[in-house]
């Protein structure tokens, strides 16, 4: 059989609008009105109908929408050996709306465990998806580990040093990798703020006030995401993906792509790039003229932050734009982001999310014939 590599020319991103019934279960569970067992069910149920869908409407590469999660990112956090959840304090600030006051930190030495709920997540995943299409798993990147809060996020007993922290992490990841390719993934997705927050001067002076060296950070990410992906599975797709921010339709930075972009395409050593272009927060397409060969950039040009369906000809034109600067067959089209970064979801119904998905795959056909 043939593999499905992706990036595909038609792609998502990820995470998908939670359904009523899938929320209505959660907040049920929450009070203990049902069981695990119970949300459990809900959630195989709604996932099989988000799996039915994307196959229907042409895309290759299916999520689970990340249905099984309150966040894109802290919920995989917290099942790592030495992190624990912690509650209250402020949220993250995002523009004119606060999320919820939840993080992670590390209190311990850092390792994936062999129960880590994702692995149980995915293969309950690859078994709905149907032949023809391929299961893909979205997780955080490493750095999502220290960026928000930065050394507080890093109990100084636990690591005394920060050199050793990183290692640890970036093989704590590594382990990662194999567990979900053992797991039978083959294509896997690392989201990553950071290598779009680091483009922000917002964000930049954000960091240099707390004490890190932003272009010393962003260089010490790239190295650990280098440890993380060292001796990868030679058949297993791995893309990163980067926006400036995704709650409730709101974002966190702005800023294009040249100041890291050098860094990201060629020293983080994974196979596609998907990328945030929606609007003039994210400049314009002339780092793409960094991107070496062999390796695709999928292009973020279909907002998921409002209902508006966009106009196909102006998608294409953009893709044009796009093309001036790296080769067309190393381009691919999706949404800038998730559709629900958090299980709250941006400010738009359902059915435009699939609208927006439909016209993602009919301009695939039409440009990559």
């Amino acid at each position: 059989m043939t593999p499905l590599n992706g990036p595909f020319r038609a792609d998502m991103v990820g995470s998908l609008l939670r359904s009523q019934a899938l929320k209505e279960a959660r907040e049920r569970r929450e009070i203990d009105a049902i069981s695990a067992d119970e949300l459990t069910a809900v959630e195989d149920a709604e996932i099989k109908k988000l799996v039915a869908k994307q196959a229907s409407i042409g895309l290759t590469a299916i999520t689970d929408g990340e249905a099984r999660r309150a966040w894109w990112h802290f919920d995989f956090l917290w099942g790592l050996t030495g992190v624990e959840k912690v509650s209250g304090g402020q949220g993250i600030q995002f523009s004119g709306v606060q999320t919820k006051a939840e993080t992670a930190k590390v209190v311990g030495p850092v390792d994936f465990p062999a129960n880590h709920p994702h692995i149980a997540h995915f293969k309950r995943l690859h078994a709905m998806v149907p032949a023809g299409k391929i299961a893909k798993m979205t997780i955080p990147s490493p750095s999502m580990l220290h960026y928000r809060a930065g050394r507080k996020m890093v109990d100084a007993k636990a690591y005394p040093t920060m050199d050793a922290y990183f290692h640890d992490l970036g093989h704590t990841y590594n382990k990662a990798i194999h567990a979900f390719y053992a797991a039978g993934c083959r294509y896997l997705q690392l989201d990553d703020t950071s290598l779009a927050y680091f483009c922000d001067p917002a964000q930049r002076k954000m960091l240099a006030d707390r004490g890190d060296d932003p272009d010393a950070l962003v260089q010490q990410y790239g190295a650990t995401l280098g440890l993380a992906l060292k001796n990868r599975p030679k058949d297993m797709t791995i893309t990163t993906h980067t926006c400036r921010g995704n709650f409730r339709s709101t974002f966190v930075a702005s800023g294009g792509y040249e100041p890291v972009a050098e860094m990201v395409f060629n020293r983080i050593d994974v196979d596609g790039y998907f990328m945030e272009w929606d609007d003039e927060r994210s400049g314009g397409f002339e780092p793409l003229r960094l991107l070496p060969k062999g390796k695709k950039v999928v292009l973020g040009l279909v907002t998921t932050k409002v209902g508006a369906l966009e106009k196909p000809d102006d998608i294409k034109r953009r893709i044009d734009m796009a093309a001036k600067y790296a080769s067309l067959d190393q381009l691919c089209l999706s949404p800038q982001c998730g559709f629900a970064s958090t299980e709250e979801g941006n400010n738009l119904a359902e059915d435009d999310q699939w609208r927006k998905l439909e016209m993602i795959a009919a301009i695939a056909r039409d440009v990559w014939r």
